[in-house]
């Protein structure tokens, strides 16, 4: 298939998947006569797996070497330890990466999801002000209250 295609359906631009070409990260499988690149499904199972590691903050040169990694391991016989075990040592690391920024991303959703419920609150608060209601107290205040005493 060709590459509007292919865009259309990992939900990348054009431009990303012809700098990952470039690059060496996702090289499509076949071009046709005229120069035109030509994706296999194999192909777009390799890009959408490059999509989903563009949150982990990688580098191009880390994805790639993740890439190649699943990729060695997966054709791994298992008949030299040696080379399972630098692959699995690899494939450690990078989990532990992943791990790693999976807790930031969870703080940053929690301080973000309290956010949420502060501007929540002073909606509500707002809201009850304008209509002559007694404002309450909140998280905030209590807050403010201890770091003043």
């Amino acid at each position: 298939m060709q590459i509007g295609e292919v865009a259309g359906r990992v939900g990348l631009s054009l431009r990303t998947i012809r700098h990952w070409d470039e690059v060496g990260l996702v090289v499509p499988s076949e071009r046709s006569a005229g120069g035109f690149r030509l994706y296999t499904e194999a192909d777009v199972d390799r890009l959408m797996l490059v999509k989903t590691l563009k949150p982990l903050d990688l580098t191009l040169e880390q994805m790639r070497e993740l890439v190649d990694t699943m990729d060695a391991l997966a054709a791994d016989d298992g008949s030299d330890s040696a080379v399972t075990g630098d692959l699995l040592g690899k494939l450690a690391a990078f989990r532990a990466a992943a791990d790693g920024r999976v807790g930031a991303l969870r703080a940053q959703i929690q301080g973000l999801e309290m956010l949420s419920r502060e501007l929540r609150a002073l909606a509500a608060r707002s809201a009850r002000s304008r209509r002559g209601e007694p404002r309450q107290a909140t998280v905030v205040d209590a807050v403010q209250d201890a770091d003043r005493s």
